[in-house]
């Protein structure tokens, strides 16, 4: 049994060894001249108009998982979408149950205040 993974254990052992001697030679072969200017964050090309470190409202994050939430719950209607036909009726009815729950879910937060923005 455990013959059949030795092929994969050799790629993994070659890919991690190829991986680190690119990096040794990399840092060893290439230019190392440090400035000030190079060592300054990079903002799309123009200098940084506050410190990297500033803190973000609660509310960004909250409306940031919430997105991600439904988003990943979008996801399911695609391949709902795909076998819409064989599914008939009851196809229908599930997916306008799975609607209905996130509809609740979304008036809940909404309600709970989460979409304000102060």
């Amino acid at each position: 049994m455990a013959q059949s993974y030795l092929p994969i254990l050799i790629l993994v052992l070659v890919a991690c060894a190829f991986a680190g001697v690119v990096m040794l030679v990399s840092s060893r072969l290439g230019p190392h001249r440090p400035t000030a200017l190079k060592s300054m964050p990079y903002e799309c090309g123009i200098p940084p108009l506050q410190p990297a470190r500033r803190r973000f409202p609660v509310q960004f994050y909250q409306v940031a998982m919430l997105f991600v939430i439904f988003d990943v719950e979008a996801i399911f209607f695609f391949p709902w979408a795909v076998i819409f036909r064989r599914l008939q009726l009851f196809g229908l009815i599930e997916m306008l149950i799975f609607v209905m729950i996130l509809l609740v879910g979304y008036l809940f937060v909404w309600r709970m205040g989460a979409f304000k923005w102060d």
